[in-house]
């Protein structure tokens, strides 16, 4: 097989990978779900491990406008940081690629949502006007926002197990099958 063909086929199961991702992570988005426990966390950590850097940024962006045009947009300032925390996912997913530790992805998959739950609060604190700028507002922020961050870390250890997991078995499923063996000869 020449390089041509190989590297025409790599791209369209890039292209098909993507168009399933991120009809996945608006679906997920837009079909009833408890609070903040979608897939957009998982698909973005994913997105960042299995995309080259030409195809990485489209997904994340595509699931999280086209579900925030059916959704309705909110205050740019608190989108923007949602934005950018989902964004450090995607960091976290090539970081997880370029030092080759999949396993990696569960405590990514963590670091993500605590990250995010910290810095999209701290920014509804700051800009959204429902909590007095004390202390005390922080804190109430954060103790009312407790619920949302249990979802998502749910969330994204649920749909990260899945996705990473549902790659690994199309990757080598005998491997995944046979793991009674495999794990002898860890």
């Amino acid at each position: 097989m020449n390089i041509n063909k190989t590297l025409e086929k790599e791209n369209r199961n890039n292209i098909f990978v993507l168009v399933v991702l991120i009809i996945f992570g608006i679906t997920s988005r837009l079909l009833p779900h408890p609070a903040n426990f979608t897939s957009i966390g998982a698909i973005l950590l994913f997105g960042g491990f299995y995309f080259k850097k030409e195809w990485k940024i489209i997904a994340p962006l595509a699931i999280m406008f086209i579900s925030d045009s059916f959704l309705g947009f909110y205050d740019l300032k608190l989108m923007a940081v949602v934005y950018f925390c989902f964004f450090l996912y995607f960091i976290f997913g090539h970081y997880i690629k370029s030092n080759k530790i999949f396993l990696g992805s569960f405590g990514f998959s963590l670091l993500g949502s605590t990250l995010f739950f910290i810095i999209t609060n701290f920014a509804v604190w700051a800009f959204a006007g429902w909590y007095p700028h004390t202390s005390v507002g922080l804190l109430n922020c954060y103790f009312l926002a407790l619920p949302f961050f249990f979802n998502t870390l749910a969330g994204d250890l649920f749909y990260t197990g899945a996705i990473f997991g549902i790659y690994k078995l199309a990757e080598d499923p005998k491997k995944i099958l046979n793991y009674k063996r495999y794990l002898r000869h860890v």
